[in-house]
């Protein structure tokens, strides 16, 4: 049974040699889902061009149920964003470094889900040629954007969090786009010589990098909590029955780590079948993120009561039938799913021999994924339908334009996520060598001491030559 995080005996070259063969070899299982995500994507442009043209009523959106799928769904991807880049920077401070062969797609997941959530205010708008309206900019109208409502504060967290999580993806590829370049051929030695930014590795290059990865990672934290919070404000700001609760932002924040530590166990597994990367992406490795998502299912399964909690003692009489009717009334069924997939399957991450069973975690990864989707729906579908006032409650299912589009929006994500990894190193190819060099050196350091020694660094019981300098290259 595997142990170790990662092999210690691996050599580096065999690392670039793996992580570079990825990208050009994959298994058919890759192009099997390239072309599932395309079908997908299809399905939500026909559904798109068909709402474009005929206009938003074929969604089946109208007063009070004018959000529907589209919002829930963009909360949802807004969500599953936190994990990637928050939890590698937690992790890169505290120097968790099993994240190390992780991180990569985990920031990558991170930057693509939020170019997914983005598709869906522009999409609910109905008339897309006027996408513009959704950035608060000054309007040569004269009208000024309400910069005390939420939806206001989201648009300029969302846009700066992308903007963030974007350029630390980015930085922390550098030194292995500097490998891509000297190893690929024709336009991907191009598009690496640009990207890498001259990139030689000396030891200015390394204290810049450091510093400036650091930096960005204790940026990150702060930013990537604020975001999920002002998100909650969206409906906690207001007076609607089952919104107006203090503990949103938190509620939110945990369940958007949630989401995000499922969906990281989803493509951890992914990637490392197609992909064959059974020495990095390892089973212990797996083990960390399954019980880490075990305990924030905890958490939000704990602010869940507490909210449950403060309705039903609370004087909010509203409120209380509101929930109420989500454990009986029309939506009791996805209710009560949203529940069992998000407080009882994580008990699956708690024994060992279920958590190092690849199938069952993938099922499980997705249940938990399905249980959060459902999670956003019942927040902004029941309130919709039971509002303070008689004439404002309407039960109103979504439409198969609504369902088309949500179900193409997985494909546009999954498929900007194969590209990406087809094109750039999915395995950070550094940080697995700086790993497996801590590793040795913390349990062999005569092995590895050896290992490491350079041609030109002195030999062992050899002094060094006159004129002839230690190596500091690799402190």
């Amino acid at each position: 049974m595997q142990t170790k995080d990662i092999n210690e005996n691996i050599e580096w070259a065999k690392i670039n040699a793996d992580v570079l063969r990825s990208m050009e070899n994959p298994r058919i299982g890759y192009w099997i889902a390239v072309a599932t995500c395309i079908a997908m994507v299809s399905c939500a442009v026909v559904a798109e061009i068909y709402q474009y043209q005929t206009g938003i009523g074929v969604a089946n959106l109208s007063w009070p149920q004018m959000w529907g799928l589209y919002i829930a769904t963009f909360v949802f991807w807004i969500g599953m964003s936190h994990s990637g880049t928050l939890l590698s920077a937690i992790l890169h401070i505290v120097h968790a470094d099993w994240r190390k062969p992780i991180y990569r797609f985990a920031e990558a997941m991170t930057t693509f889900s939020l170019m997914t959530a983005g598709l869906f205010p522009i999409i609910h708008l109905g008339r897309v040629w006027n996408m513009y309206w959704v950035l608060p900019y000054v309007s040569d109208r004269g009208i000024w954007p309400n910069f005390r409502s939420p939806l206001s504060w989201d648009a300029f967290a969302i846009t700066t969090y992308l903007t963030s999580s974007a350029l630390f993806l980015f930085i922390g590829m550098i030194p292995d786009l500097a490998i891509c370049r000297d190893n690929a051929r024709g336009w991907r030695q191009k598009l690496y010589t640009v990207l890498s930014l001259g990139w030689q590795g000396d030891d200015r290059q390394w204290r810049h990098f450091r510093k400036i990865y650091l930096l960005m990672a204790c940026f990150l934290i702060p930013l990537a909590v604020s975001v999920h919070s002002i998100v909650s404000a969206d409906f906690s700001m207001s007076i609607m029955p089952g919104w107006h609760v203090t503990t949103f932002p938190p509620y939110f924040v945990a369940g958007a780590l949630y989401s995000g530590c499922a969906a990281i166990i989803t493509l951890f597994i992914i990637l490392r079948y197609f992909f064959r990367f059974e020495e990095y992406m390892t089973i212990p490795i797996l083990e960390k993120i399954c019980k880490l998502t075990f305990a924030i299912a905890m958490v939000w399964s704990y602010l869940n009561l507490v909210e449950f909690a403060a309705t039903w003692y609370g004087h909010d009489q509203v409120a209380k039938e509101l929930l109420l009717w989500k454990f009986n009334g029309p939506y009791a069924p996805f209710f009560w799913t949203m529940l069992f997939c998000g407080s009882v399957m994580p008990f699956a991450l708690a024994f060992e021999k279920l958590r190092r069973h690849l199938p069952t975690m993938f099922v499980v990864s997705l249940l938990l994924n399905l249980g959060m989707w459902l999670e956003r729906w019942m927040i902004v579908g029941p309130t919709l339908s039971l509002s303070y006032e008689p004439f404002a409650w309407d039960i109103n299912w979504p439409s198969m334009v609504q369902w088309a589009i949500v179900f193409g929006s997985f494909g546009w994500f999954g498929l900007l996520f194969l590209v990406f990894v087809k094109v750039f190193p999915s395995v950070s190819m550094y940080e697995v060598k700086e790993m497996v060099f801590h590793r040795r050196r913390a349990h062999r350091p005569d092995f590895a001491v050896e290992l490491h020694r350079r041609a030109t660094d002195p030999q062992p019981g050899r002094s060094p030559q006159p004129g002839q300098n230690p190596s500091t290259e690799g402190a």
